[in-house]
């Protein structure tokens, strides 16, 4: 019993993570319909596991069930996602000033100093490797102010946030802005001056969201026209 309970548990997972990769990839646009049996043929999983996997993606927000006719993958909400970013800058500006009136410098901010601050361009991190270490930053930062929720509430919006926010390391420019802006907002912190950090942090979240927004709709537009042209093959 224990090992047909793996099983099913380690298909589900399987079944998760190769839907999950297909819409952050945008094999999977949002707004796009399928049937649990779709699912289950493409990905050679029984109903089970793969309804366990979009339950799963449900409550992450990924996709949504549609009364009597399958699920899809939700459509992105702009406005949520503006919110969200509003939410996000206030928070971490309340722990730009948070950390600058600490009586000692947090180590993390010496840490990230030496990530953000490569002797040479070559030993920059790259693809999934600097998403990872661009949400460390930021999640880092508030983690370091010392309140707890406010750190819990910061890590839920990045958990949503995440789906869009990856896009901007898909392109060079977006990379060496990244590792700039950071330098510079810790140049910042180390110095003590709250409001220019605040400020500097706040410039570069907004760049990224306005990157961020045209790389998805780009995306999409792209994956649109793609589908088209297999429909009419």
């Amino acid at each position: 019993m224990a090992t047909t309970s793996k099983r099913k548990e380690s298909m589900a997972d399987r079944v998760y993570e190769a839907l999950k990769d297909d819409i952050f990839e945008f094999r999977l646009i949002p707004g796009d319909k399928f049937s649990e049996g779709d699912v289950g043929t493409r990905l050679n999983a029984s109903r089970t596991p793969v309804r366990e996997a979009l339950y799963r993606l449900q409550r992450e927000g990924f996709v949504e069930v549609l009364f009597r006719s399958g699920w899809q993958v939700k459509p992105f909400d702009f406005q949520q996602v503006e919110e969200l970013y509003d939410l996000r800058i206030t928070l971490e500006r309340a722990a730009m000033h948070k950390i600058c009136q600490l009586p000692e410098m947090p180590q993390i901010v010496k840490t990230l100093t030496a990530i953000w601050n490569p002797d040479h361009p070559s030993e920059r991190a790259v693809g999934s490797t600097v998403r990872a270490l661009d949400e460390s930053f930021h999640c880092d930062l508030v983690a370091a102010a010392g309140n707890r929720e406010m750190t819990r509430i910061h890590r839920e919006i990045t958990d949503r946030l995440r789906i869009i926010r990856r896009l901007d390391f898909t392109r060079d420019d977006r990379v060496d802005a990244t590792y700039r802006e950071h330098a510079q907002i810790l140049a910042s912190v180390r110095a003590g001056r709250a409001g220019e950090a605040a400020d500097r942090l706040t410039n570069h979240i907004r760049i990224s969201q306005r990157a961020v927004r045209e790389i998805t709709m780009e995306k999409i537009r792209e994956t649109a026209e793609a589908h088209q042209s297999w429909s009419r093959l």
